[in-house]
Order: structure tokens, then sequence, then C-alpha cells
């Protein structure tokens, strides 16, 4: 038997060894005890909490397709121009290539034949498309006496129209052509005696006018050719036409009929409203449409909702000529809402872009107005490929 002294230093061994397995099962335990696997080694150097600074930062935003445009560019995606003759001049193609136009609006005198209208328009695309977008080639073809190539439906009027049906044949008739945008269905509704817009009417009902334009839009869409619903926001209680005259629209107007047309119609997904060029007092007493941001930001924009390119009329026209210069009408239109300042007389897209850029450099809150206007534009002509 060992000494006393030996039993004792065995016991407190056996003790220690016991109390360390203790521990160490113990330790097990609270980290999953049904695990078989090994706890991790120590690691020799400390982790830390958290990633480095770099590793933390978020990858940069995709720039907008819009912001690869210079100011240049960007104001002139605001400006459509007109051209004489039935071949397009090299200073139109020149303005097309470097971006300083949008596109351009034909007429009569520019459209001879079908083979000579198709060799204009590959002309114009060619120089849009080396700008770096599809150029907008758009033209008036409502029907009856407002169509500008002769031999593309629609051939009546619009009330005698089958609305879904003959724009879808017009759409193809123009796109074939060459022709990607086309400033029309009429959305007026006369409610006067006199009306000038009678003859261009879909109906005098605003139910009828609602559902003829509606149907009209989804047969442009169908044929490939972008539609453009006038005028907004409605001159059937005009006895002047606009293009002779200045003309103020009261009583009440625009109503719930006058709107009617238009709310169906951004409904049915139209991509282009274009702008009045009368006085509505009951919105705005000081401004045609066409340059009031009651009517196109407050009525147009926020409250009816649309999100698509707002275009004016002609500035030509005497309605909007008493209103003042070019360059005036060009940038109070752009500030009041819309997207597309439409030129058709000699020298004016010179003018209204110089008058654009010029604002653009010379004021941060218009840069903003132009690029967000050059992007709904730009979006626009992405969608006519």
């Amino acid at each position: 038997m060992p000494p006393a002294t030996v039993v004792r230093r065995r016991r407190a061994a056996v003790l220690a060894a016991a109390g360390l397995a203790f521990v160490a099962g113990a330790s097990l335990g609270a980290s999953g005890g049904n695990d078989d696997t090994p706890p991790p080694r120590a690691s020799a150097a400390p982790v830390e909490a958290s990633a480095s600074p770099a590793a933390r930062r978020t990858p940069a935003p995709t720039p907008a397709p819009v912001d690869a445009l210079s100011l240049q560019q960007q104001v002139g995606r605001l400006v459509v121009l007109r051209f004489s003759g039935t071949e397009a001049p090299s200073y139109v193609r020149k303005i097309l290539r470097d971006g300083w136009a949008s596109g351009a609006i034909l007429f009569k005198d520019n459209v001879a034949s079908p083979q000579q209208l198709r060799a204009l328009t590959a002309a114009l695309e060619q120089a849009g498309k080396a700008g770096g977008a599809t150029p907008i080639i758009c033209t008036d073809q409502e029907g009856g006496e407002i169509r500008n190539v002769a031999w593309a439906p629609p051939g009546p009027p619009a009330a005698a129209q089958v609305p879904g049906r003959d724009a879808k044949a017009a759409a193809v008739a123009l796109r074939g052509a060459g022709i990607n945008v086309s400033l029309a269905p009429v959305a007026d509704v006369p409610s006067v005696d006199g009306a000038a817009m009678s003859g261009r009417e879909f109906s005098r009902d605003p139910r009828q006018v609602a559902t003829s334009t509606q149907a009209a839009i989804k047969g442009w869409l169908a044929g490939g050719v972008k539609p453009t619903v006038k005028h907004f926001p409605g001159l059937g209680g005009a006895t002047v036409n606009t293009d002779s005259g200045s003309a103020t629209i009261g009583g009440g107007a625009p109503t719930a009929d006058d709107l009617a047309p238009f709310k169906a119609a951004i409904a049915a997904g139209v991509p282009i409203v274009m702008s009045a060029n009368a006085v509505y007092p009951r919105l705005d007493a000081r401004h045609i449409a066409a340059q009031s941001p009651a009517i196109l930001t407050t009525l147009l924009r926020r409250q009816l909702g649309f999100r698509g390119v707002v275009m004016t009329d002609s500035i030509e026209a005497a309605a909007v000529r008493a209103t003042g210069p070019t360059e005036e009408i060009a940038v109070r239109s752009i500030r009041a809402g819309n997207d597309i300042v439409l030129t058709t007389g000699q020298g004016s897209w010179i003018r209204a872009y110089r008058a654009l850029l010029a604002e653009a450099r010379s004021s941060k809150s218009f840069r903003a107005v132009v690029r967000a206007s050059a992007a709904r534009v730009l979006a626009l002509q992405r969608s006519l490929e």
C-alpha cells in the first residue's frame, strides 16, 4: 500500500482532471452539445467586426441615357423642325446627326409619291440614327381634308371612320412609308354653334368621342405608329381656328365633357399629347394652354397623370404669334410643361433652339426642366426603333 502522501497526490490529480473534463463538456453544451463537429481553432489575429470602407461602398447607379447627351443635344430633343421640298436638305441631315433636333414634320409639299417619300424618310432616319436616336418623323393624317399622305388611309373624315380599323390601316401605310408619328386623333368635342373644329371631330357626343379616341389610339399603336391626341384640354368651344387668330374659350371650359376623351386617351396609353393654342380663363386667364403651367403641369400631368411627351401645336399659329417672338414662345412653352416645340416656319428652328440653349446655360432650374423633357423625348425616340 502506497504511503498516505502518494495517495493524496493521486486523488488530487484525478479530481483536477475530472474538473477540467466537466468544464470542457459544459462549454461544448453551450455551443450546441449535439454537434459532433469540434470547435473552431482560435485565430491568431482578431477579425474585424465590419468590412472595410471600400467593401461597404455601394456601386454607382447606372447613368440615365439622357445624361450621355451634351446640353446642346438635350436641348435638341426639345425641337421638331420643318423644311420645304421632296428631299432632305443637307442642313437638316446635319442638324439631326448633331442631335440638335428630335425630328421633322412633313407637309403636302414634302410628299410626291410613295417611292419619293420612302427615300426622304430613309435619309432622315439615317441622319437621326447617326446622331444617336431614331428621329421623330411626323405628319397630320386625321382623314378627310387633313391628310398629307394622299394615298394612305384614313380617307373619310373622322365622323365617318371606323376608328380602330381605319387608324390601324393608316398606321401600316405610314409605317411602310417611313413615318413613325401621326398627329392624330382629334379628341375635341364641338360644343358651340360654328365650332372651329366642326368637320374634324368623331362626334358631338363626348362619350362617343372618348370611345372613338381610345379605339383610334389602339389602332395606331397596333399598326406601329405613335399617335398624338389633340388639342388639350379641348378646342370644342372655340369659334376661331387658332391657326388664324386668337381664341378664348369661356363657359367653364374645359368641362368634364371636354376632358373625357383625353382621359380615355391616357388610359389607352397614348404616348403624345398636343397642347392647344386657346385661352381657358377658368384655369389661366393670362396664357394660352400651350404656355400655361396650370393646364399642362397641374391639370395634365399631376391631376390626369400623363407621363408621356407633350408637344405644342405649331408655334407659327396666329394665336401663338400674338404672345410674343419665337424665342420667348419657345422658352415659355417648355417651362409650362411641353417637351417639344413644333416649329413650322422659315428660320423658326434655329431661333427656338438658340433661345432654349441660352436659357439652359444661364438657369440651373431650366436645365433641370430641359433634362426631364429630353429624357421623355429620348424614351419616345427609342420606342420608335
